[in-house]
């Protein structure tokens, strides 16, 4: 009998005959993105763009605290909230780890209006970011989007092997990635794809360079 070639509809890893498990990331071979996907609490508020835009609007765009000044000598720590802002509310996210992660997993993140900020492990980006019960992140990474093109929690990101990854979070308007040596690329919702440094992430209206 011949063998059917499987992959796994989450990570696409290629699937063994009869398997029930993912190798790879664990799902079960039933499983799709949607299935997977977390019911958000919250109000759907985003504004839904058509068609994604492919440049930055010029739309302010800062994340609050923890951002560097354009030039800064980021060393990955966080910076204190500046005067007059409103720090991100807690929701449970995991401190960053004690010891320093090395220089092959932390990513500089250069924002559309020239904040930059310095991650590593994982994090969530969007307008109000909020993990789901039982979910712990390194980094929260507020937008502050007054178009609402960016959706209150829309992507999640990590690192493996050295290479940044995103998963959008089911956004309203969706992600698209572009990629030094292979042109953009739309994230399918709970799927991670790699991102390599030198690459560009839009996020409807808002634009984030990989270092």
């Amino acid at each position: 009998m011949r063998s059917v070639h499987v992959n796994c509809r989450i990570c696409g890893a290629d699937l063994p005959d009869g398997a029930m498990f993912c190798g790879e990331c664990g799902s079960s071979t039933s499983a799709t993105p949607e299935s997977r996907r977390k019911p958000d609490p919250r109000p759907g508020d985003t504004t839904i763009v058509h068609p994604l835009p492919r440049r930055n609007s010029g739309v302010i765009s800062i994340p609050v605290g923890g951002f560097l000044a354009p030039g800064a000598d980021a060393q990955g720590d966080d910076v204190p909230v500046a005067a007059g802002q409103t720090p991100p509310a807690s929701s449970g996210a995991a401190p960053a780890a004690k010891s320093a992660p090395g220089e092959s997993d932390r990513f500089r993140l250069r924002f559309s209006t020239g904040e930059t900020r310095i991650v590593f492990g994982t994090g969530l980006i969007g307008r109000k970011p909020l993990p789901q019960p039982g979910e712990r992140f390194d980094h929260l990474v507020q937008i502050a989007d007054r178009t609402l093109s960016v959706s209150k929690t829309h992507l999640e990101f990590g690192s493996h092997d050295g290479v940044l990854w995103i998963a959008d979070r089911f956004s309203g308007n969706g992600t698209l990635v572009r990629r030094p040596d292979d042109g953009a690329v739309r994230c399918e919702p709970g799927r991670r794809y790699q991102v390599p440094r030198g690459s560009t992430i839009e996020l409807a209206q808002q634009q984030i360079v990989v270092d």
